[in-house]
């Protein structure tokens, strides 16, 4: 699976693929601060994001994946026993690099703000952690969504954030 998501495996149709290509691949030889890709399903954010994170691995970077939707349904479920909570959600907020795949998918609960803000947080306060994230919301809609997740996110990303929403979907044809 982690083949089939490479750099390597990436296909450039398009300008916007090359470029998104270069920024990350140069993320990954001088990694700093945040990377971010938004946009429309199928324009590739998750196969980047992939390539990425295993360039951090490849590195020696302890980097953890974490797919959004499932991570979060876990930890809401468990939110009132600490115990429990803190297996989910400490490892993520210490590791040097984190990925969480397809950020607010399916929508942003008061409970998903509120994991959001404590991944994030913890996430924006030590400079040295990288993050890797991949959502369908623009930076704008995660503002509207929540303001000090939003600028967080904003302000790590500087340089790094790619929106791909004018990307065509791919799986479609």
């Amino acid at each position: 699976l982690v083949s089939q998501y490479s750099f390597g495996a990436w296909q450039v149709r398009e300008p916007w693929q090359q470029v998104v290509l270069d920024r990350a691949k140069a993320y990954v030889e001088e990694p700093s601060g945040w990377l971010v890709l938004s946009g429309r399903p199928g324009t590739g954010k998750s196969h980047i994001c992939t390539a990425a994170a295993c360039g951090l691995i490849e590195k020696g970077m302890d980097t953890q994946y974490m797919l959004w939707r499932d991570v979060s349904v876990q930890a809401k479920a468990v939110v009132n026993d600490d115990e429990a909570y803190a297996k989910i959600v400490e490892p993520l907020k210490r590791a040097e690099g984190l990925y969480i795949d397809d950020f607010f998918k399916g929508g942003a609960s008061k409970g998903d703000c509120n994991l959001a803000f404590e991944l994030i947080n913890a996430r924006y306060a030590d400079r040295r952690k990288l993050t890797i994230l991949s959502t369908e919301k623009t930076i704008q809609q995660i503002l509207e969504i929540d303001e000090a997740i939003g600028s967080r996110i904003y302000e790590r990303s500087k340089g790094n954030y790619l929106d791909l929403s004018k990307g065509k979907n791919w799986r479609l044809g």
